[in-house]
């Protein structure tokens, strides 16, 4: 069997065209989508980049395998201790792991191990590619050596081959002499208007804000010239969604390149291709701009594609599903994978338990089907905690990054995706459904886990001093604030975070 993962960073499913976008950024994506299974209510459990990866590579929440955050104790994975035997978990039972044990031969085309130093995520790979600009390279640079591998093993029946395109993430990248494929072209969904906006700049301070883009600050990245820094008015917004989506369709020229050489190697109606993203990126929702800062609808909700030899083509399965759900739903599929266990206690081997759930009857039978809900966390820009059910988010905010959130929120994410209405005091009777499934999920995880950890890593991150991207900033951005006629703002932060304030790194 053939495999190949299509990891396009920061990739939103309602920017694609086969999850119903208007304008053409994904022509090569789509062509795959009509050969597969489209999962609607796909998510990860964990955001964003670092957190994310850790819980679909080793099929384990982030709350388990203590890696949720960018920095600090809580971006590495949970020492094993005693128990840990020659090899670690991940060099023997994450993701590309089982898929060696399945007869394959593995490889990753990606510079994210370098990017978070997280070499954990080469276990499991028989051969590791990486461009070398840590995350900064733009598509031709992977694809040219994606190809040569497809080439050099085009004689091998059995393989798994990671590929990663950053193009779509900022700073946005795409070469200059690529144009600009949207700049006469109306944006689809125009959601954002001059009243949101001005509430945005006016009472949404923070990393990311209409008023500093690309940080804690407005100034340009002249190393990349399509990057936008403040979004001052509509037209500004505009430009930065025409960004967004040339980096989108740059990403998906790449994905072409790699299907014209699997069809003209005579592999591709054999093979089985698997097209996702590590999560999305807020494009004003929420009041953050080119950022993935949230446990929201729109950093969380990611696409799922999956070509099958065999299953449904072209069609929608609706349901939710983590990420975490993909490593036992490869394993369902593949099928007689030798059995493998791990010493919990040294000397007792047990059986290995993902937190993961098979989604295979979904793909097989093109079907909808899934959980009844979902807890989705953010530990990186923001401590949140999320519960997606039914038509509702609900948001529970235990650090709010110095974006003055509201302790508590609740969007009908099908009615309003965009997220522009707090129904939290409107809907108070829905918010307390979302935070007894939150509670209850805490508790299971926490106190009769199979892992016996009982600590949970998000008040690590908090008791280590917030969020690692928002850590020390505040002093000097209360002055920025105070400077751009904002002192109200600076003020409102002062109070909410009097410790915080005087601590710099």
């Amino acid at each position: 069997m053939r495999v190949l993962y299509l990891d396009i960073d920061t990739l939103r499913p309602d920017h694609l065209g086969c999850y119903g976008y208007a304008r053409n950024t994904s022509p090569n994506i789509d062509s795959v989508a009509k050969e597969g299974v489209r999962f609607m209510d796909y998510y990860c459990s964990d955001a964003p980049c670092l957190p994310s990866r850790a819980a679909m590579f080793t099929g384990r929440f982030g709350i388990h395998n203590g890696c949720i955050s960018h920095g600090g104790t809580a971006a590495e994975m949970r020492w094993e201790g005693p128990e840990r035997g020659m090899a670690d978990f991940n060099g023997r039972y994450n993701l590309p792991a089982v898929m060696r044990r399945a007869g394959m031969k593995t490889a990753s085309v990606s510079s994210f191990p370098d990017r978070h130093a997280a070499w954990w995520f080469n276990g499991g790979f028989d051969e590791c590619y990486n461009v070398g600009k840590r995350g900064l390279e733009s598509g031709e640079e992977v694809t040219e050596i994606a190809l040569d591998w497809l080439e050099r093993k085009k004689d091998e029946e059995d393989w798994f081959l990671h590929v990663h395109y950053w193009d779509p993430h900022i700073p946005y990248r795409v070469p200059m002499e690529y144009g600009q494929p949207f700049a006469n072209s109306e944006l689809p969904d125009p959601w954002m208007t001059e009243e949101i906006l001005n509430y945005h700049r006016t009472k949404k301070p923070g990393a990311h804000s209409a008023c500093e883009v690309n940080g804690y600050t407005n100034e340009p990245d002249k190393a990349h010239p399509r990057q936008i820094t403040e979004i001052k008015n509509l037209h500004d917004f505009k430009r930065l969604i025409d960004e967004y989506d040339t980096g989108v369709q740059y990403g998906d020229y790449q994905v072409g390149l790699l299907l014209d050489k699997i069809k003209s190697q005579g592999i591709y109606d054999d093979m089985v291709i698997i097209i996702s993203s590590d999560h999305g990126e807020c494009l004003g929702e929420m009041g953050s701009y080119c950022e993935h800062g949230e446990a929201d609808y729109i950093t969380t909700h990611i696409p799922l594609i999956i070509k099958w030899p065999g299953c449904p083509r072209n069609v929608e399965s609706r349901g939710l599903h983590y990420n975490v759900d993909l490593l036992p739903t490869l394993m369902d599929m593949i099928g007689n994978i030798p059995p493998f266990t791990c010493n919990r206690v040294v000397g007792k081997p047990n059986p290995v338990v993902y937190d993961g759930e098979s989604f295979a009857d979904c793909l097989r039978a093109g079907k909808d089907g899934g959980r009844e809900y979902l807890v989705v966390s953010q530990c990186a820009h923001v401590c949140q905690r999320s519960v997606r059910f039914g038509d509702y988010l609900y948001i529970r905010t235990y650090h709010d990054g110095y974006h003055l959130t509201e302790d508590d929120e609740l969007f009908n994410v099908k009615e309003d995706p965009h997220e522009t209405k707090n129904l939290a005091e409107e809907l108070p009777e829905v918010c307390w459904h979302g935070a007894w499934y939150l509670e209850h999920w805490i508790a299971d995880n926490m106190l009769s886990n199979i892992y016996h950890y009982h600590n949970d890593p998000m008040w690590t991150v908090i008791a280590e001093g917030g969020p690692h991207h928002c850590r020390g900033y505040l002093h000097d951005y209360c002055i920025r604030l105070e400077k751009t006629g904002r002192g109200d703002l600076a003020e409102a932060l002062k109070k909410k975070h009097p410790a915080e304030y005087n601590v710099s790194y």
